[in-house]
């Protein structure tokens, strides 16, 4: 059998992951939905801190699946502190989910509403010495997951990456990326949920403190459909639009999750 290669159409897509990579079907999956009526409010959760360092920011590329952003995280440059993380979490690269239309596109869903897109910072803990390490760990790795959404106000941060995307048209384009400080993509409110959870793609590891921010950044229609103007395809075949790489959601299976807000 040819080497499994998983991605998100019917032959490769969400439903048959679990049958290269079991851990596709463990007890702590992402996304899940967040159903407000079930967080627990909790008190004792302390805000969280972002010090990114402009410098840090390398490359942005076209794997297929995802716009990518890579940071240099050999040292504690760009770092994630507080709310429910203990020590400092290196950032290491950035990247998005989206629909095919403006009306779907998030991974995790609030209270069955689903945004055109979210945007994943991903952070892992240096104590366990490198990124390989600590996907091992259940305290491994910390996901900001922010929310886009459509309206009339363009996020003009978000204009930096979408400039970008013209040099990163097909699969396997990559193009540097300098001098980008990704905390200017936070929206104002700092309010959060957290749970424990996965990567949300393959091999789904369950090492992820989840960090929802409560507050979507707006995009305008016309960001989305640069986004959706990527190919998932190489330079010399067909255009096959990258839409719609997001998991549906998992099953929460008694995990709470809390909220650093009533």
């Amino acid at each position: 059998m040819a080497q499994f290669v998983w991605g998100y159409d019917s032959d490769n897509g969400p439903e048959r992951w679990h049958e290269n990579y079991p851990m596709a079907k463990g007890d702590k999956q992402s996304p899940i939905e967040i159903n407000s009526k079930e967080v627990r409010h909790d008190t004792s959760l302390p805000p969280w801190h972002a010090s990114y360092d402009p410098g840090a920011a390398k490359t942005i590329l076209n794997n297929g699946r995802t716009c990518r952003v890579v940071f240099d995280d050999t040292f504690d440059r760009s770092v994630l502190r507080g709310g429910p993380l203990t020590g400092a979490y290196r950032l290491r690269q950035l990247h998005f989910h989206w629909g095919s239309s403006d009306d779907h596109g998030s991974e995790h869903v609030i209270d069955g509403v689903k945004h055109a897109a979210e945007l994943h910072l991903v952070h892992w803990n240096p104590k366990h010495g490198n990124f390989a390490g600590a996907l091992k760990q259940p305290d491994g790795v910390a996901v900001v997951g922010i929310f886009l959404k459509v309206g009339k106000t363009l996020k003009p941060e978000m204009k930096r990456i979408l400039e970008e995307i013209d040099n990163i048209k097909t699969k396997g384009k990559e193009a540097p990326f300098q001098h980008f400080d990704p905390s200017i993509l936070f929206p104002k409110s700092r309010d959060y949920w957290t749970y424990h959870g996965s990567f949300t793609t393959p091999p789904c590891e369950e090492c992820i403190t989840w960090i929802l921010l409560r507050e979507p950044i707006e995009v305008s229609s016309d960001q989305m459909a640069k986004l959706r103007s990527l190919s998932k395809n190489g330079e010399n075949e067909p255009v096959n639009p990258l839409v719609d790489n997001w998991r549906p959601l998992q099953p929460v299976k008694g995990r709470i999750v809390r909220a650093s807000f009533k």
